[in-house]
């Protein structure tokens, strides 16, 4: 039987998203109803923003990497070094003011851009296959990651610190929200005064897109993934181009593990598959939904992101007797389930494949 494409589903998950609504206005005592009003709620749009961050910085560091040739599952493992690292570099430096912070940051970006130039090496030089290499940046960054924080601190959870503040948009926050008007004031609440992580968020997702449909760059990253020996002959070193590419990829996945460490949470969780919990491999699944593109992988995140901000309101907002496991598996399920009904993706044709650049002839 033919899978629905993407377009299909998303028109079903639409369509079915409307009648949701549509009940839950026609019947507000309803659970239809309770769901709409816990879901308009601009709290929930904020938290599913937030929570949409690592997993789509991530993401969009995957698509570099991948069209380029070199598939990275060590998003994870990116993601983990680089929480870790922020929140230990903003608490040496005191860990309370904004310069700590943001020094916290960039500490935590340049751990996974050292990892994911290892990683590159190993790969593109020395040939190792990139599954497994993957996995062992994963697994490197999952012992690590908790070990030095029980050196430091004496337990696998870091000690607090502080967190980004909220920027406000001067002028327009208080006009959207005290318009009167509905929407533009849900505008405001959500939009005009967020933290600093979500327009982070959205400028790599406009940049990426930019850069892979617009750039010279771009198309080197698109053709070294699917045609390298054209690169080649077109005098690019595709080595080159993928070493790049993979540091891009740190360069995001780093951002979406600082962002979340010292811009959401202000500590980092190292028990168990530590706080990261596999968002860097949920990453993967969103850009393989959005089929590399940045926007329909931004999308991908929000639909993840968004069913987790409504279990957490389920949770929080209703008299339901439902054991919390089975809401927090809502989101992962969903994942499956899109994944499964879309099908498989068309990866580029080079991916996975080493190449032996002219220059190393």
């Amino acid at each position: 039987m033919r899978k629905p494409d993407r377009g299909t589903l998303m028109a079903a998950l639409g369509g079915l998203a409307a009648v949701v609504v549509a009940l839950g206005v026609v019947f507000p005592g309803s659970v239809a109803g309770e769901l709409l009003g816990i879901a308009s709620r601009p709290i929930m749009a904020e938290i599913a923003l937030r929570l949409a961050v690592p997993i789509t910085l991530a993401a969009l560091g995957g698509i570099f990497a991948e069209k380029s040739g070199v598939i990275n599952i060590g998003l994870e493992g990116l993601l983990i070094i680089s929480s870790f690292t922020a929140v230990l570099v903003a608490w040496a430096l005191g860990g309370t003011t904004s310069a700590a912070l943001w020094t916290g940051f960039a500490g935590g970006v340049l751990a996974s851009v050292l990892l994911a130039g290892l990683f590159a090496v190993v790969c593109i030089k020395y040939e190792a296959d990139q599954i497994i290499a993957g996995l062992a940046v994963w697994l490197v960054a999952l012992g690590l990651a908790p070990f030095a924080s029980s050196v430091v601190f004496g337990g696998k959870n870091t000690t607090s610190i502080n967190r980004f503040s909220e920027w406000t948009v001067p002028v327009l926050h208080d006009a959207f929200v005290n318009s009167g008007v509905g929407i533009l004031s849900y505008v405001g609440h959500v939009l005009l005064r967020a933290n600093p992580i979500v327009y982070l968020m959205f400028g790599a997702v406009a940049v990426s897109w930019y850069v892979l449909n617009h750039t010279a760059f771009g198309r080197w990253v698109e053709a070294s993934g699917e045609n390298p020996n054209a690169l080649d002959t077109a005098g690019v070193n595709v080595h080159r181009v993928r070493y790049v590419s993979v540091l891009v990829s740190g360069l995001l996945s780093g951002m979406g593990g600082a962002a979340l460490s010292v811009g959401h949470v202000g500590s980092f969780v190292g028990n168990g598959t530590t706080m990261i919990d596999g968002k860097g491999f949920i990453a993967i699944a969103t850009y393989l939904f959005g089929n590399y593109n940045p926007l329909g992988t931004f999308g991908a995140a929000m639909l993840f992101s968004g069913l987790e901000s409504l279990q957490i309101g389920i949770q929080q907002f209703t008299p339901y007797e439902v054991p919390s496991q089975l809401i927090q598996v809502i989101p992962y399920v969903t994942v499956v389930v899109v994944l499964v009904l879309v099908g498989r993706t068309r990866i580029p044709e080079a991916a996975g494949e080493y190449y032996e650049s002219g220059d190393d002839r």
